[in-house]
């Protein structure tokens, strides 16, 4: 199966604007395409996944990838999605956060001459010319036709910046610097980019003429891909400082049932052929899908050995293996009160939850154990010799730690 067809076969490609001829140039390595990622954190998380992992499939078949970092772009902020403006970051905070997905992105792109490259659109986006703009580009733009942009609709009824207004402009002239400058011949981008996507598309030909050939791909988002990056914790980031080897495959390990084959099948490098078989799986067959998913991906972000220990603490939790692994909250002296630490302050200690309040909510609700055995009092205390033998404390179904000593 051809590169092309694969990408469908597994359900990543939503919208095109030529089948045709992306689909020669992407079987044949000829497709110069680029990703844009928006620096708004100082690391990458699970909602970027889709695209790193779309990003080293193309790769792999001898497409050349260009990851574009939104510096400049990040200055106005997407209106995309957005129920409210973008706060605003500072020139050094977007460095840093660029800086930082370099390093992330180099586990699943080959940088160097030749290959994937990491471009800034603040290298040309920041030395515009308003005037020039306006006059080059903006005349290119119908205003009509930009209002009836999903991303700019839904966001006129409570209030739409004329900053953000020009968001659209900018990602469009973003493409039509790579073209010119890189020989970028196609972009892809979630559902959400259509509007911004055929508006670089369209830019590169009226400025050009319609005999340059720029192409425009969406990826398909399934109902858990569009609320990746999030669950009730916040955010489930690719940065192990952030997000824990451990806490990263329990997110993949408790997807919806519904949605785990299509995580696996967009999302892991497995053959589509051992894929499809595991589609009449039912009942306990399902959470071993979800293992396999947790698994593969874990190995992608952290290694294998990281997925191990990852693997096999999980299973310690259900009485199959060794806990070692778990991530582990070591409580310190300053936590004792008279000798002995409650439960409220190891729950907020851990991370578990976010307030005192929230704590003693969750003990209220019936929602925390400890050893499976469920705490029902919010004054429960714990002495210093219980923490010295350890402990597993749980928050509802998905979230647990070990309590330790130093």
């Amino acid at each position: 199966m051809q590169i092309y067809d694969e990408l469908v076969a597994r359900g990543l490609i939503a919208q095109v604007t030529n089948e045709e001829e992306i689909r020669e140039l992407v079987n044949n390595g000829k497709a110069t395409f680029y990703i844009g990622f928006d620096p708004t954190a100082d690391s990458l998380h699970v909602g970027h996944f889709m695209a790193l992992c779309l990003m080293k499939r193309l790769q792999m078949a001898g497409n050349r990838p260009i990851a574009l970092i939104g510096g400049g772009t990040a200055m106005i902020g997407d209106p995309s999605g957005r129920t409210d403006m973008r706060s605003m970051m500072t020139k050094e905070t977007i460095q840093h956060n660029c800086d930082c997905f370099k390093k992330q992105m180099e586990r699943f792109i080959e940088f160097g001459e030749g290959k994937a490259q990491m471009v800034n659109n603040a290298d040309w986006l920041m030395d515009l010319n308003y005037v020039d703009v306006l006059r080059e580009v903006g005349a290119c733009f119908s205003v009509n036709n930009m209002l009836r942009a999903e991303c700019y609709k839904q966001r006129m009824e409570k209030g739409l910046s004329f900053l953000e207004f020009n968001y659209m402009i900018m990602q469009s002239y973003d493409f039509y610097y790579l073209f010119q400058k890189y020989g970028c011949n196609m972009q892809f981008g979630g559902n959400d980019q259509w509007s911004n996507m055929l508006g670089g598309t369209e830019l590169i030909r009226r400025k050009l003429g319609k005999d340059a050939h720029a192409m425009t791909i969406t990826l398909l988002l399934t109902s858990e891909g569009k609320k990746m990056g999030k669950t009730a914790g916040g955010a489930v980031w690719l940065d192990p400082n952030k997000t824990s080897p451990f806490d990263f495959y329990q997110y993949w390990r408790n997807v919806n049932d519904a949605d785990v084959l299509k995580c696996i099948r967009m999302l892991t490098f497995l053959p589509l052929e051992q894929i499809n078989e595991m589609d009449t799986w039912e009942g306990s067959q399902l959470n071993r899908a979800k293992e396999i998913l947790a698994y593969e991906l874990t190995a992608l972000v952290h290694g294998e050995e990281e997925a191990r220990k990852a693997e096999e603490s999980a299973r310690a939790l259900f009485g199959a293996g060794n806990a070692e692994n778990m991530p582990t909250y070591v409580v310190e002296e300053g936590d004792y009160t008279d000798g002995a630490v409650d439960v409220i302050t190891l729950l907020v200690k851990s991370g578990l939850v976010p307030s005192r309040s929230e704590g003693r909510r969750a003990v209220e609700q019936g929602g925390v154990t400890v050893e499976g055995e469920k705490v029902l009092d919010v004054k429960k205390t714990f002495t210093k010799k219980q923490v010295e033998n350890s402990f597993v404390l749980k928050r509802g179904k998905k979230k647990f730690i070990k309590i330790s000593a130093k």
